[in-house]
């Protein structure tokens, strides 16, 4: 029989904790698992769920505005933000139950607070101060909005954390970032109602993806009345007497709007967490270090998703959560697999990407060849909307093998769930030519394209490559 209380201790409710904490319990093992705030984490609570739901709610607009073109004629719309936000707080509410419930289905001890390593086996239990000793423990705690103490006036400003929240729908806003959250987030507002402005400092946004989804998103947004300002940040956030703020922008600009949002990045949450005592190691960023197997600079503490700034995604959490418990539990060690991960940009267009992007590819291959398509999708063509959609595979001219897939328009995440499968499977252009098309689909476009639009060659592109 073990000395210790429990064979494993969790700290942090998220995704990848709960799987965690779940499946060694299903093995048998005596587990714990504790949380200070909600269980469901980020992506329940502040994150991916509540977001996706705003994302719908934002699209409305512009089906309403569709309609007509399809016969339809709607009376004039009018949104209540309070309405969506008590929706979203049931949803939010059901899915935490889900999650408290499928832990304690599982044998697993549920404890309602904060918990800090006093040393490599025990653990303090904030709420009543009581220790736990455990053979092995997991970090989970995740991520939070990084903070930017730096810029004069970040008291007024808020994050995706606030913006799930507010009181009132603000009438202008803007949002300080280029990544997906920011991106997100401007599309959401804009959708609502809320004149929008996107500041960021880069050159385009979203970066590290595919340009030529990049600039059409840019394209997209500025089309549909969003304001976006590269080379720019915000330097100083000052309160008005009318309670609106006054945002002064290197540019030389100053801005009034009701919020300034924000999005400039993730920090792991591993303050306080009593790290140092127990010797974990961590990175300049704060992050856990570990490695392939999720192993801390502790042999027997471990961490898993958004605290270790590996690869911030949910689902990837839970894979490196099922992958931790064959590795430490199952007699199986299991690294987790990084490699050909799909992710989608809930933006508006949507956006769904795998693989490398153009640029990675004509650095890491000796020759690429482009397949890349724009056109209307169908459903734009009744309604009168202009907005294009756009394709684009990424072929290795030398084996044939699909090593990217990027696609921006209706349903692009869906797709690219689909396109994760392929390129994981190592499929090459010719799969893809022998499929059969799907018609009429906007998606069929991805096995119709026969000819390469362009070949790459040793990285530089040029104008003799274009075909």
């Amino acid at each position: 029989m073990s000395s210790f209380d429990y064979d494993l201790f969790v700290i942090g409710g998220g995704s990848g904790g709960v799987r965690a904490a779940r499946v060694a319990a299903a093995l048998g093992k005596r587990v714990a698992i504790a949380e200070e705030y909600r269980f469901g984490g980020t992506c329940v609570i502040r994150g991916c769920v509540p977001k996706k739901l705003f994302v719908y709610a934002s699209q409305y607009s512009e089906h309403f505005e569709d309609a007509d073109g399809y016969g339809w004629r709607v009376p004039p719309a009018r949104f209540d933000w309070n309405a969506l936000l008590a929706a979203k707080d049931r949803e939010i509410a059901r899915l935490e139950g889900i999650y408290r419930r499928n832990v304690e289905s599982s044998g697993a001890r549920i404890l309602d607070t904060r918990a800090e390593l006093v040393d490599r086996h025990m653990v303090r239990l904030v709420e009543d101060g009581r220790i736990i000793t455990a053979d092995q423990i997991l970090i989970a705690t995740g991520g939070r909005p990084s903070p930017h103490p730096a810029l004069k006036g970040h008291e007024y400003c808020i994050t995706s954390n606030e913006a799930f929240h507010l009181a009132t729908l603000p009438k202008a806003i803007m949002i300080g970032g280029g990544g997906y959250i920011a991106v997100e987030f401007a599309n959401i507002f804009h959708g609502l109602g809320v004149e929008t402005t996107l500041v960021y400092r880069g050159v385009e946004i979203l970066n590290r993806f595919d340009d030529d989804l990049r600039a059409g998103l840019h394209e997209a947004m500025e089309n549909k009345g969003i304001e976006i300002v590269c080379r720019a940040v915000a330097e100083e956030v000052a309160r008005r007497e009318d309670g609106r703020l006054d945002v002064k922008l290197s540019n030389g600009e100053t801005r009034i709007v009701d919020q300034f949002m924000l999005a400039m990045g993730r920090s792991p949450n591993t303050e306080g967490l009593g790290l140092e005592a127990a010797g974990v190691e961590t990175s300049a960023t704060g992050a856990i270090v570990v490695d392939c197997y999720s192993h801390t600079s502790v042999e027997n503490i471990w961490a898993i998703g958004d605290v270790t700034d590996r690869m911030q995604l949910t689902p990837m959490a839970i894979h490196e959560a099922m992958s931790f418990v064959e590795t430490a539990f199952g007699g199986n060690p299991t690294a987790p697999d990084h490699d050909l991960v799909a992710t989608a940009v809930f933006s508006q267009p949507e956006i769904g990407t795998v693989g490398l992007a153009e640029h990675e590819a004509a650095k890491a291959l000796e020759e690429i060849e482009v397949y890349h398509a724009a056109f209307r999708p169908m459903r734009n063509t009744l309604s009168g909307r202009n907005e294009k959609m756009l394709m684009k595979l990424i072929v290795d001219a030398a084996s044939r093998k699909v090593v990217g897939a990027h696609i921006m328009g209706p349903d692009a995440g869906e797709m690219a769930q689909l396109l994760g499968i392929s390129l994981k499977a190592g499929v090459t252009k010719d799969d893809f030519d022998r499929t059969m098309a799907v018609h009429p689909t906007a998606a069929e476009e991805l096995v119709t394209m026969y000819q390469p639009s362009y070949r790459v060659r040793k990285g530089d592109m040029k104008p003799r490559d274009r075909e």
